[in-house]
């Protein structure tokens, strides 16, 4: 074989394992597992700071609030499981009282079921703070005008004098009366009692609204320049003046109403509260012909106010445009305040209350 042929033979057989080369290389890939980082897994970082993101305790999960009106005549005192609503509003009723609405979230009743009351009846402005929360709304007889915006809107309502035996509590009562208080200062229920009623109601107890409030785990402080907020008085009336003495070694406010302080009937301890929201709103006197006092509530506006939580307190303003919409409540500068992680009082008092901070 000459020169030339042996030179195209070695080409050829060259090509040859050059394509044998990479046929090889080709079936090894395919047959090995090679780990290729999903794009739907999260990196190792990102898992570490899932892990250190605080959850808000006071409000989770998709259970539906319960709101309760609460009787807040000094003969109703004291009430049941203040402490264990998440937030409650006090707003004046006739005769320069008061009447509570107690919000109740995520309570575990597996074990032990939880009392609730005195309950009363219902106030027409007060179903506009039960809807903003999307809320069961639990009373026992309504004011007129409350009776009229019940009919007439999509709340979830309990009126309790369709269950309420009169008598003392049984094992299958839903509302009762307790023996150590007068009507009408004695009326009954609990949180399983409400959720039996929705079940025959078809009332949903799962929600997915968000909270009225934008609750943060840190904790939130206020500079020197804040006002001092040691002691809180409320004057709604003449007859009723509400105040709040903050304890710096718990970090909460302790409760006082017409000069004595409050307990929670159903554990004995004080009543107390981690965040206290101040609301100026005009009320008046309706005009309704049966010459009651009631009470009108001007709220669909923007109104002056306060948010005290820690011994101090700043100004904010407090903004609901409709019977639906949430409360907006805002810092100075516009923006939604932060609010601790904790339970609330928002006492919505008349404009001209002449409210004080020591």
């Amino acid at each position: 074989m000459d020169k030339k042929k042996k030179l195209y033979v070695g080409i050829v057989i060259i090509i040859i394992f050059a394509l044998l080369a990479i046929l090889g290389v080709k079936i090894f890939r395919k047959n090995q597992k090679i780990e290729v980082p999903s794009s739907e897994e999260p990196e190792i970082a990102e898992l570490l700071v899932e892990e250190k993101k605080e959850e808000i305790k006071i409000f989770q999960g998709n259970e539906r609030p319960i709101a309760f009106m609460i009787d807040n005549n000094v003969n109703a005192k004291p009430q049941s499981s203040l402490n264990k609503a998440y937030l409650i509003y006090e707003i004046i009723v006739e005769g320069g009282e008061t009447r509570l609405m107690a919000l109740f979230k995520g309570i575990d009743t597996s074990s032990e079921d939880v009392m609730v009351g005195p309950i009363r009846s219902a106030r027409h402005y007060f179903i506009d703070y039960a809807l903003e929360n999307d809320a069961i709304y639990a009373h026992l007889g309504q004011s007129p005008q409350a009776e009229t915006y019940i009919k007439n809107s999509k709340i979830a309502d309990i009126n309790g004098q369709a269950y309420d035996t009169g008598k003392a509590k049984t094992a299958t009562a839903l509302f009762w009366r307790e023996k150590a208080k007068k009507a009408p200062h004695n009326a009954y229920t609990s949180i399983n009692s409400i959720l039996a009623i929705c079940g025959k109601k078809n009332y949903s107890t799962k929600s997915n609204k968000e909270s009225v409030l934008n609750y943060v785990a840190k904790e939130v402080k206020f500079d020197e320049n804040a006002q001092m907020a040691n002691k809180v008085s409320i004057p709604y009336s003449t007859g009723h003046t509400v105040q709040y003495v903050y304890d710096e070694t718990t970090g909460r406010y302790t409760r006082f109403s017409k000069g004595k302080k409050q307990t929670d009937e159903a554990t004995g301890e004080d009543v107390t509260t981690k965040n206290i929201i101040l609301s100026f709103i005009k009320n008046t006197t309706l005009n309704d012909g049966e010459n009651k006092g009631r009470q009108n509530l001007e709220n669909l506006t923007k109104a002056n106010g306060y948010y005290i939580t820690n011994g101090k307190a700043i100004k904010i303003t407090c903004q609901k445009q409709s019977a639906t919409g949430q409360t907006k409540y805002c810092d100075g500068l516009g923006n939604e305040i932060e609010v601790n992680d904790g339970n609330t009082w928002i006492n919505i008092c008349p404009i001209d209350a002449s409210v004080t901070f020591e």
